[in-house]
């Protein structure tokens, strides 16, 4: 049995290869394979399978396939071969032999070939690895970032090999060889200079000088067309070589000479020098050992907690080379966590622990690779003269001695995964640690780094390190305010100790006083600063790090008045697209500046969001975000209450976003109202505070749909708000509506005396505007109080007048909503003739069984009722399960609870009890 990935992904068997079936089928094993006899979680394979949002159902998708695969495997003798696809905790793993694996045996032939001295052996070993190859690396996978990652890696590899190759054909004196096989991989990639600046100096020393210089020039024009660059240093000295001709031959030809003659012979000059580039001389390179080296820094003081986060660095650090990547915000404590499981787990390197710090988010600058070397290997035992000059040969010095080696390696604060890589020892017994504040993907693709994230700490554990610093009889003396002091800190160590800090220095202080400093949020990343040391230069740091549009970004997520954004709420802030929104805000995910809470939205945590907020985020982001909920709750709306009047007019200052999220469908929508219901509250707070009153009842006014599926939810304080907003706006359109829904909120929560009150109003600015449409809905409510103050033929008279209003309007929205009270009110009367005629009559309005809605299902309840007083029980029951049964698919789970306590009162159907209890839980259990 093969797997390969070096070309289409596939299983092949002694019968033949195995049927893998659709594309994300063999995107999955790809990912699999990738990382085999290592765990990969369902976000993972989500990720390698979809590009952007993933579907509802994605998790089923991918179990789905998992399924398969293990069934295609088992019908291929897979157990045989010792290969079985397992479920391990929230995710799988494909165990097996890895020499079964094409690209392994690629690999590992490539880095033998690099040891060879004799070039004809090295040129079989290449030769070897790359007839593993069968097109391009998983060539018929989902195109995901991080397999299209992958594969870039992958052919990334080859290339490096083929020029290799062409090296040791050339110290074989084989130049029209390496031409050949320089000439075939140029056509392919054009654009790559180490390729055509080889394939100049095989021709050159082929004795084709014409054909080595009209390479260049065709490079040269094509780098100026597709990128507007001139040729690089390496295909300049090419052609300079070219130019001299003859002049340089005898040098060219002593260069491509045999390696082996001398110590200190000079390499061949290939053009793909690799970190595995051979070692400059074979000569002994160090120094008799006299003990284990250890440069790790002192272990942490007042270390606490972490116990999780420990073990899984331990699981993470087992098997063979393995890298550890522990990653988290600024500030969580990575280098602490590190260093504290170093100490404690020294014995199990008894042949050193090397650290570095390599400064990737600091103003001091990032050290150079060699400089860090050069700390390394003299630990190592390697004489100062015997280090090599080039990065490349230090590197290539470094795996040689670390090979044999049971070594800890701490690369500390790494920016980016190309700092790393020249840093791994690669030895089958070295582990290598790696910290970092952005999440380094690129390492978990080629290196196979295992992830080990570091959360803040929860109360418990902040107490306790508050207690390391101050002692514990000063924290047990106010146990409440620690644990607010924690809280404020938002359990961020370099916080709390920076806090600890200040306590320390002030014996006599209380902690309650330091609580009460840090709850004024304009002062709190101040007092969270000490010196050059604190949140806010540790953030600095972090953000100065990232492109220009991204640190823009985050700028304006300070001005988001909520919890959570979307990419349509980040561009609305930031005055751009939702697309590029979210290529920034997945970048400042990557950075830990921001947390992906669930697919699509983003949070902030609060000292993030202090520090944001304190940045120039220009003038309008404000009003920009509350226009985008604005527009948004206005498309919830249509969707959700399809063919409805319009709430409002839009301010004349509106500042329209790029785009608003369109709702498929009323499911859309509410999903869209329970997610955002938070956030939408706090942007009234936000546009209240800003006085900004015309936003502010606008935006409560496109939750109305949600108002009447939540009606108890306690909404009479935001509506109020909406209230005083709409009159200080001097606006009669949104006081008129914004007073009728309070009324009708109030009636629902047994307050119809109040109610009366605000619907009167309501009825008579709407009569003096001549609006028929809300004057209309204001008696519609009115009649609703009458009745719930006991007075049904009333509240009929009422709705009566609404529906001659609504038909004058010629609004059949209307008309239907003041029917459908109007047989509610005639029902409660008893008058069940009148009643089933006015629902049947409203019914037949807008017949969609297909899309329930409020009033229709309301309806149909009326209807029900009717019919049982009537005496047409079966007719009447099936009347109330319809619409309970509509009103449990779309969500209305008030509506499904009285549909079926109704239903409950004069049916045995021992099956309308579950349903009843099921709805009444969800409605109860609803936050």
């Amino acid at each position: 049995m093969e797997f390969r990935l070096l070309g289409a992904v596939a299983i092949s068997t002694d019968t033949g290869d195995v049927p893998l079936g659709p594309a994300k089928r063999r995107s999955l094993l790809a990912a699999l394979l990738l990382r085999p006899n290592y765990p990969l979680s369902v976000e993972q394979l989500t990720a390698a399978l979809w590009d952007h949002e993933p579907p509802l159902h994605a998790r089923g998708v991918i179990q789905g396939h998992v399924s398969r695969l293990r069934t295609l495997l088992t019908a291929a003798g897979a157990e045989a071969y010792e290969v079985e696809l397992v479920t391990q905790g929230a995710g799988y793993v494909l165990r097996m032999p890895e020499t079964l694996l094409d690209a392994y045996r690629f690999e590992t032939l490539v880095a033998l070939a690099r040891d060879q001295r004799a070039p004809a052996d090295a040129v079989a070993m290449y030769q070897d690895a790359l007839s593993l190859w069968q097109g391009d690396a998983l060539a018929d996978v989902y195109p995901s970032p991080p397999l299209q990652a992958a594969a870039h890696a992958l052919e990334e590899l080859r290339l490096a090999s083929v020029e290799q190759l062409a090296c040791q054909y050339a110290r074989l004196g084989e130049h029209a060889r390496a031409a050949a096989l320089l000439r075939a991989e140029a056509f392919a990639h054009p654009l790559r200079e180490s390729l055509s600046a080889a394939l100049m100096g095989a021709l050159q020393r082929a004795g084709r000088r014409s054909e080595a210089l009209d390479w260049f020039h065709r490079t040269r024009r094509l780098l100026a067309d597709e990128l507007g660059v001139d040729p690089g240093r390496e295909l300049a000295d090419a052609y300079a070589l070219a130019l001299r001709g003859g002049e340089d031959e005898e040098a060219a030809k002593a260069t491509a000479g045999d390696m082996t003659k001398a110590a200190d012979a000079v390499p061949v000059p290939c053009p793909a020098a690799t970190p595995h580039a051979p070692l400059p001389a074979p000569v002994p390179a160090t120094a008799p050992h006299t003990g284990a080296p250890d440069l790790l820094p002192r272990a942490p003081r007042g270390f606490h907690g972490r116990a999780a986060e420990l073990a899984a660095l331990s699981r993470a650090a087992a098997g063979e080379a393995p890298v550890c990547l522990v990653t988290g915000p600024a500030g969580v404590g990575k280098t602490a966590l590190v260093l504290q499981w170093a100490h404690h787990g020294r014995a199990g390197f008894p042949d050193g622990l090397l650290y570095a710090d390599l400064r990737g988010f600091g103003d001091t600058g990032e050290p150079a690779l060699v400089e860090v070397l050069r700390e390394f290997l003299p630990a190592l035992g390697v004489t100062e003269r015997r280090i090599p000059e080039s990065a490349s040969g230090a590197a290539a010095l470094f795996r040689s001695l670390a090979a044999d080696r049971r070594l800890l390696v701490v690369l500390d604060n790494a920016r980016d995964s190309e700092q790393v890589r020249p840093l791994l020892p690669g030895g089958p017994r070295c582990v290598t640690v790696v910290t970092s504040r952005h999440q380094l993907s690129g390492l978990i693709v080629t290196d196979a780094a295992r992830p080990v994230p570091v959360d803040v700490l929860g109360p418990e554990d902040g107490t306790a390190l508050l207690a390391g610093v101050l002692g514990t009889d000063r924290v047990l003396a106010e146990p409440v305010a620690a644990r607010r002091l924690a809280e404020l800190c938002g359990g961020l160590p370099l916080a709390l100790r920076v806090a600890a800090a200040r306590l320390a220095q002030r014996p006599s202080w209380s902690l309650g006083a330091m609580t009460a400093e840090l709850s004024d949020e304009t002062r709190r990343l101040g007092l969270l600063d000490v010196e050059d040391t604190g949140v806010r230069a540790a953030l600095r740091l972090t953000l100065q790090q990232l492109p220009g549009h991204v640190s823009r970004q985050f700028a304006h997520l300070g001005r988001h008045p909520g919890t959570h954004v979307d990419r349509y709420a980040a561009a609305a802030l930031a005055g751009t697209d939702p697309a590029a929104a979210e290529t920034a805000l997945e970048r400042l995910a990557v950075a830990h500046l921001v947390t992906e809470t669930a697919p699509g939205r983003w949070t902030l945590h609060d000292l993030v969001r202090l520090y944001a907020r304190g940045l120039d985020s220009g003038p309008d982001a404000l009003k920009r975000v509350l226009d985008h909920y604005i527009a948004t709750g206005l498309a919830a709306v249509a969707a959700a209450e399809p063919g409805n009047e319009e709430c409002f007019p839009m301010p004349t200052d509106f500042l329209p976003p790029a785009a608003v999220r369109e709702f498929g469908d009323r499911s859309a929508a509410v999903a869209w109202y329970g997610a955002e219901r938070d956030d939408l509250t706090l942007a009234v707070a936000a546009a209240r505070a800003a006085g900004l009153h015309g936003r502010t009842w606008r935006i409560v006014l496109t939750l109305w749909p949600l108002i009447v599926w939540r009606v108890r939810d306690g909404w009479v304080p935001l509506l109020e708000t909406a209230l005083e907003a709409a009159q200080a706006d001097a606006e009669q359109h949104g006081e008129s509506r914004v007073l009728n829904v309070l009324g009708w909120v109030l009636i629902e929560e047994g307050r119809a005396a109040e109610a009366l009150t605000r619907l009167g109003a309501a009825s008579a600015i709407a009569a003096r505007a001549g609006d028929l449409v809300a004057e209309a809905n204001a008696l519609i409510v009115l009649a609703m109080a009458q009745a719930a103050l006991g007075d049904p033929d009333k509240a009929a008279e009422i709705c009566e007048r609404a529906v001659e209003l609504a038909r004058k309007a010629d609004d059949r929205t209307i008309e239907r909503l003041a029917m459908q009270h109007l047989a509610r009110h005639q029902v409660d009367a008893g008058e069940w003739r009148p009643a089933l005629d006015t629902a049947t009559e409203a019914l037949a309005f807008d017949d969609r069984p297909g899309t329930a809605d409020v009033p229709r299902i309301l309806l149909l309840m009326v209807k029900g009722e009717a019919l049982l007083g009537l005496g047409d029980d079966a007719e009447g029951i099936r009347q109330l399960d319809l619409a309970a049964r509509e009103a449990e698919s779309s969500g209305y789970e008030d509506g499904a609870v009285r549909a079926l306590g109704a239903l409950l009162r004069v049916s045995q159907d021992e099956g309308f009890r579950p349903r009843y209890n099921a709805a009444l839980a969800r409605l109860t259990a609803r936050p």
